[in-house]
């Protein structure tokens, strides 16, 4: 399956405008976006990009309903008062009425959870580790991975709001053992790259995250990717 990725947002409602306009082209049957909806540099009182970003994320939500969402920590640090870089507490309310209003429209709720899978390859915000998987699926078969995600996926805050959790783990920074490297992909967002790269089975596709300028990090292309044959390319 040929699919989009829309990387982390940050209040960038124009990448969703662009995305229709790949998913138009029809070079891709399905979109995920690995989310971040809110917050970015000197933001925190711009109530109206709140509102305009998630906005776009719903309309593109109703054009193509089938796109799968992955929970960023700059998302889930609203429902659970988690402050961290870049979190506005005027915006709190604004953030989950609109992320509320962006889930009720989903066709199944399964759709916004932390990780999901399309055929051998995973998507979601950080990364998932090896040793995250022994220590919270210890109870179900560990190469059994919809068995491994369905029990990650039912983990709240006291598991998520940690370095060593898929909302969280950067490992383009860690020399950690990765879950199933040999067998799987892992699609990921949270930490910037200057291009889309790929180190073991990890693809990072942060692109368009910016400096505190304002200006981009990296290249502002889209990942599109065969979860089949795992052959990828930036698309703009």
């Amino acid at each position: 399956m040929k699919v989009l990725v829309i990387p982390d947002v940050h209040l960038k409602p124009w990448m969703f405008d662009r995305a229709t306009e790949i998913m138009k082209s029809g070079v891709a049957e399905k979109a995920v976006c690995l989310m971040d909806i809110p917050d970015d540099w000197g933001q925190e009182y711009n109530l109206g990009l709140y509102e305009d970003t998630f906005d776009a994320a719903i309309r593109f939500q109703k054009a193509y309903p089938d796109t799968l969402w992955c929970y960023g920590n700059h998302d889930l640090s609203y429902e659970w008062l988690q402050y961290e870089s870049g979190f506005s507490s005027v915006a709190i309310p604004v953030v989950n009425a609109k992320l509320g209003a962006l889930r009720r429209g989903l066709s199944d709720k399964s759709q916004m959870t932390y990780i999901h899978r399309i055929d051998d390859v995973l998507f979601l915000h950080g990364g998932l580790t090896h040793a995250f998987v022994k220590y919270y699926a210890n109870d179900v078969d560990y190469d059994d991975t919809d068995a491994v995600m369905e029990k990650i996926n039912l983990l709240g805050r006291n598991e998520m709001w940690d370095d060593a959790s898929p909302l969280w783990f950067r490992p383009q920074f860690y020399n950690e053992k990765m879950y199933k490297e040999s067998d799987l992909l892992q699609v990921v967002g949270h930490t910037p790259v200057m291009q889309i790269d790929r180190l073991g089975n990890v693809l990072s596709c942060d692109l368009f995250s910016t400096y505190r300028t304002g200006d981009p990090i990296g290249t502002e292309e889209f990942l599109l990717i065969d979860t089949e044959t795992w052959e990828h390319e930036g698309i703009k």
